[in-house]
């Protein structure tokens, strides 16, 4: 009979309820369940991607990958001792830990962007360039709150409200915050239309907001095909570090614009691009344990880096503001707010609330303009970070 209740007690030790509720992380000076409280925040998460709809294609998996590493002893992310196969989750993860999925990600926005809006009106570099202020504001902050230049680095890179870039940032400089960063990034881009409006509503007048912008001229094959040529050259010699970045971001729009390999093509932009998005979201969902979330540090990222966008999107808007006064009125600043990289959504928000203060008002392909130049931004700043902090 002893030896029945002992494999019966040696066999409930085994399972994971038996830890779920257990005081194993510390958080202040309380002892709590981390387990169970990150399994209910990756439930929450995926109410969100599925009944709001915030960010579905990333944050699901993510979610998913947060909670099944904390259910215990699955051993998902357990690394390989003494010639002994790691677990699933651990492989799967350094297409993160060595820079994979984030370039990759680039390649697919590369190949279903349009960068003729930019090269319409190159003025537009300026709005991009503009909306990365808030990543060294934040920067700044990030270091005052106590974090290393590194850590400040990678928090301040949510400013750019680009995921990808966050995620390869972080990888490479501050592995240990990347779960945190990586639902503030993510988490915000979802939240751009709920975020930016405000902003752009105090920062601007009615006249301004009103304002109907003239047609951009329409741009010749042939500069859609030297522009990635060009870009990447200059960017590269002029700044190694964000190489893999715009290389790949440029190679897929090179290969958009060519029109010589529409099959590959398509697969880059749907294919690729699933496949990519649900290993890198499981993966950023799989380094989310309760050690490594549920401390003071991610609520000072998850507020720094509501500053950061904040600041990023105002900046747009500003310099928006001197363009339309150096124009004598014929640029709406609205424009400026799509400067961030959340590609289109940051441009859709700007020509919804266009048309909110003027029905006649399209502003989706001027806004277009600054929201691909926020993608080059991101990745230039991320770049320089990486030269200064590697």
């Amino acid at each position: 009979m002893e030896n029945i209740f002992s494999v019966l007690y040696s066999f409930f030790n085994s399972m994971g309820f038996a830890k779920l509720f257990y005081p194993s992380t510390k958080v202040g000076s309380f002892m709590v369940p981390g387990e169970l409280i990150m399994i209910c925040i990756a439930c929450f998460l995926l109410y969100l991607a599925i009944h709001k709809e915030y960010e579905p294609y990333l944050l699901i998996p993510i979610a998913f990958g947060m909670l099944l590493v904390n259910l215990p002893f699955n051993g998902l992310m357990e690394h390989p001792e003494n010639g002994e196969i790691g677990g699933l989750l651990y492989y799967l993860y350094q297409g993160i830990d060595l820079g994979i999925y984030p370039p990759l990600i680039f390649l697919c926005i590369g190949a279903g962007t349009d960068f003729g809006p930019l090269i319409a009106n190159p003025k537009s570099l300026l709005l991009g360039a503009a909306a990365q202020f808030g990543i060294f504001v934040t920067f700044i902050g990030a270091i005052f709150l106590g974090f290393t230049g590194p850590e400040a680095a990678s928090i301040g890179i949510i400013g750019g409200a680009d995921g990808p870039t966050a995620l390869y940032l972080t990888s490479k400089l501050a592995p240990s915050l990347l779960p945190s960063i990586a639902i503030a990034a993510y988490s915000y881009m979802a939240l751009v239309p709920f975020i930016q409006p405000p902003i752009m509503k105090v920062l601007t007048t009615k006249k301004e907001r009103v304002i109907k912008m003239e047609q951009l001229r329409e741009v010749s094959q042939t500069e859609k095909i030297i522009f990635p040529i060009v870009v990447v050259v200059f960017t590269v010699l002029l700044l190694p570090s964000a190489s893999a970045l715009i290389g790949m971001l440029m190679l897929g729009n090179l290969l958009k614009e060519s029109k010589r390999v529409p099959l590959l093509v398509d697969a880059i932009t749907n294919s690729l691009m699933y496949i990519v998005s649900i290993l890198l979201g499981l993966t950023v969902g799989a380094k989310a344990t309760a050690r490594q979330f549920l401390n003071i540090d991610t609520i000072k990222i998850i507020v720094l880096g509501l500053i950061a966008f904040a600041i990023g999107t105002a900046a747009g808007v500003l310099i928006g503001k001197l363009m339309c006064l150096l124009s004598k009125g014929k640029v709406n600043p609205l424009i400026g707010a799509a400067g961030v990289s959340a590609v289109p959504m940051a441009a859709r928000v700007v020509q919804k609330e266009g048309q909110k203060y003027n029905p006649s008002n399209f502003l989706l392909m001027h806004a277009m303009g600054p929201n691909v130049a926020g993608v080059i931004g991101s990745a230039i700043a991320a770049g320089m970070l990486l030269l200064f902090f590697k």
